[in-house]
């Protein structure tokens, strides 16, 4: 891993202390999120979710030990289209990912 210069005043021993039990728990949440899509049915006849591909991407963006991992993370789940739809209407909410296609899945 990377260490980016810093003038963070936290140790990392604090940092640890502070917040390890937190995070701790969220990777057990997403290893039970993995365990329970492992114990469904495959519907998707070799199709791969465009949601799970990001989350897969993501969960190696974590493991990289690059710096910036946040930001890149973030990037990963973007839409990173510059024009704008003609209209939302049909869209039916946050994908939590970008489809195939864009926003509009065209």
């Amino acid at each position: 891993m990377t260490k980016p210069d810093s003038d963070c005043l936290l140790e990392r021993s604090t940092a640890i202390g502070m917040y390890f039990m937190e995070h701790r728990a969220k990777l057990l949440d997403i290893a039970a999120f993995l365990d329970r899509l492992d114990r469904t049915r495959d519907d998707l006849d070799g199709y791969t979710d465009f949601r799970m591909a990001a989350f897969e991407q993501a969960l190696r963006v974590l493991s990289d030990g690059e710096p910036e991992r946040a930001r890149r993370v973030l990037e990963v789940f973007s839409d990173h289209s510059t024009e704008p739809i003609d209209s939302a209407a049909g869209l039916k909410g946050a994908h939590g990912a970008n489809p195939p296609g864009g926003a509009t899945g065209a």
